[in-house]
């Protein structure tokens, strides 16, 4: 019988320091530039007698990183809630990094126990494909000094970080928070993440939400202004917070370079309990509803009917974009309660036909996944037939044989936290979604807490053999472990060996993958320390099992 034990790589090193024990922590979580602080390293000094001691410094070894002129700043930070620095209590600092670096403070220990963090501050041209490594070696108190000495429960160098670019942060630009991504590559090599901008609240619609992009000239590294690609305002004499747009999904055109961008919009509100469309809306009222609640979209076309589906393009690069297009009748069936893109991105197949994911929701409120395609370069849309009941966000992929598959969301895999019974809802057409087929590996190869995922085949590739790669919170619990994972055979094995864990920490974890040249592939997602996250892999790592350095690893 075969056991599988997950080693969940966080570092912890501990020693006596005469009347004070100094322990230390460092988790698999990426280090991001433009971003002033980062968990680094969480160390804990522990009081073992009742006299008063003072913390003179903390001694740090960068042994192992890529570039140390990469790190502008290392600081000590006391800790906030647990896993989280206070930005406010900052305790010491220093700008003169080197490979072995000193943080003097002068930090009285007047409790048995004080938590902070080390943080450093990277700088915005940091090459996303180095790694930071640190520990702390000693530790100076006012009485007596002692070498720390750690003893790590993980292999032998894996106490190094990846480095990745905070794309937005909680709060930037006055936006409350910013969620949903997508993310291509445009046939001129620009990167564009495209993403939901909740103005003033966190949460779904209805909300006051735009749809935001931020460009990438190079590759990932540096992003420019967000620009508002759809805002409502006040449209119908509506408050802002009743004409919010949400679920943005985005796609190249492979043939014609044209880019094209849909979004969910609700103007207005149905009232929850009676079902009616509610009049007289003004900025004080306080009434919500979401979508996909029984009353949140109902069948029809009206504005005061349904949420509706927008549509916007490009023609130079992500530049400029067209004013909304209402699509909703094109798209929706009239008997329909719901009609809505899926957040990521669509795909151009080998005949030039468009493909974007999509769900919605049947006349008695079941929920299902499907796709929509364009023959004619966006000039006409038409919506598939449901591939599947009881799902929704989903990601489409052309197989080597032409067919397409779809990877979806399943709502009953909320609760079901055995991996054997937890498991992603696959299917396949050969018909372009007229029928469908379910998988092999439907319900058991790729679990998930309950959450929009990612399935990608990328567009350029430096091996002779396709590939499928796929990324997803890794876990049937919570949105944690953000995991990339890679078949070598159209889906249907996800080999173990392969997988990356670029993020072991909590986030809200959608996301969306793109290639960014013929060696690197690139993913943007709602990880544990930014609202949006950019990361990115060579594919020579990601076809390399020597390289699963980093993350939860399985052991046979």
């Amino acid at each position: 019988m075969k056991h599988t034990f997950l080693l969940c790589l966080f570092f912890f090193c501990t020693t006596a320091v005469f009347a004070q024990k100094v322990e230390t922590e460092q988790y698999n979580i990426p280090i991001l530039t433009h971003k002033a602080t980062n968990h680094l390293i969480r160390v804990r000094i522990i009081k073992t007698d009742d006299n008063p001691s003072i913390l003179k410094s903390l001694n740090i070894s960068f042994k192992g990183t890529s570039d140390i002129k990469e790190i502008e700043s290392v600081a000590f930070y006391a800790e906030k809630n647990e896993h989280e620095l206070d930005p406010e209590q900052k305790w010491a600092e220093t700008s003169k990094v080197r490979p072995k670096t000193s943080l003097t403070t002068n930090l009285t220990l007047d409790k048995d126990t004080v938590i902070g963090w080390i943080s450093i501050k990277l700088s915005d041209q940091t090459d996303l494909s180095h790694r930071i490594a640190a520990n702390i070696i000693s530790a100076t108190f006012s009485t007596q000094k002692r070498t720390v000495k750690p003893t790590c429960l993980s292999l032998s160098s894996l106490n190094t970080h990846r480095i990745g670019v905070a794309v937005r942060l909680h709060g930037q630009d006055g936006v409350c928070g910013s969620r949903i991504p997508g993310l291509v590559t445009t046939n001129n090599g620009t990167l564009i993440a495209v993403f939901a901008m909740r103005n003033h609240s966190y949460i779904d619609l209805a909300n006051d939400i735009d749809i935001g992009i931020t460009r990438s000239f190079d590759k990932g590294k540096t992003w420019q202004p967000v620009q508002k690609i759809i805002d409502m305002g006040t449209y119908g004499g509506l408050p802002e917070k009743f004409n919010g747009v949400d679920d943005p999904s985005i796609l190249v055109d492979r043939q014609t370079g044209e880019i094209f961008v849909m979004g969910l919009w609700m103007h207005g509100v149905i009232d929850p309990n009676s079902g009616e469309w509610v009049e007289g809306l003004t900025e004080s009222s306080e009434v919500w509803n979401h979508q996909w609640n029984p009353n949140g979209s109902k069948p029809g076309y009206g504005l005061n009917q349904s949420s509706q589906v927008l549509m916007v393009k490009s023609n130079d690069d992500g530049a400029t974009w067209s004013k909304p297009q209402n699509m909703t009748r094109q798209l929706k069936k009239e008997e329909w309660c719901l009609f809505s893109p899926c957040p990521g991105s669509g795909i151009t197949l080998n005949d030039g036909t468009l493909v974007f994911p999509t769900q919605g929701r049947e006349n008695d409120g079941t929920s299902f996944s499907t796709i929509t395609w364009s023959k004619d370069h966006g000039q006409s849309w038409h919506t598939a037939n449901p591939a599947f009941h009881n799902t929704i966000e989903c990601s489409v992929v052309q197989l080597s044989n032409s067919s397409l598959m779809l990877n979806m969301r399943e709502k009953g895999n909320r609760g079901r936290h055995a991996d054997c019974h937890n498991g992603r809802v696959v299917a396949v057409s050969n018909d372009l979604g007229q029928t469908w087929t379910s998988h092999p590996t439907s319900f058991s190869a790729l679990i998930e807490p309950t959450c929009m995922a990612s399935l990608y085949k990328p567009e350029k590739q430096n091996n002779t053999k396709p590939i499928l790669l796929f990324f997803n919170p890794n876990s049937t619990l919570y949105r944690h472990n953000h995991t990339l994972k890679v078949s070598f055979d159209d889906g249907e094995t996800w080999p173990s060996i392969f997988w990356k864990n670029l993020d072991e920490w909590i986030g809200n974890g959608y996301s969306c993958i793109t290639t960014v040249d013929d060696h690197t592939i690139g993913i943007l997602f709602e990880g544990s320390q930014a609202d949006l996250q950019y990361m990115q892999l060579s594919m020579d790592e990601i076809l390399t099992p020597e390289y699963r350095t980093m993350g939860t690893l399985q052991v046979k």
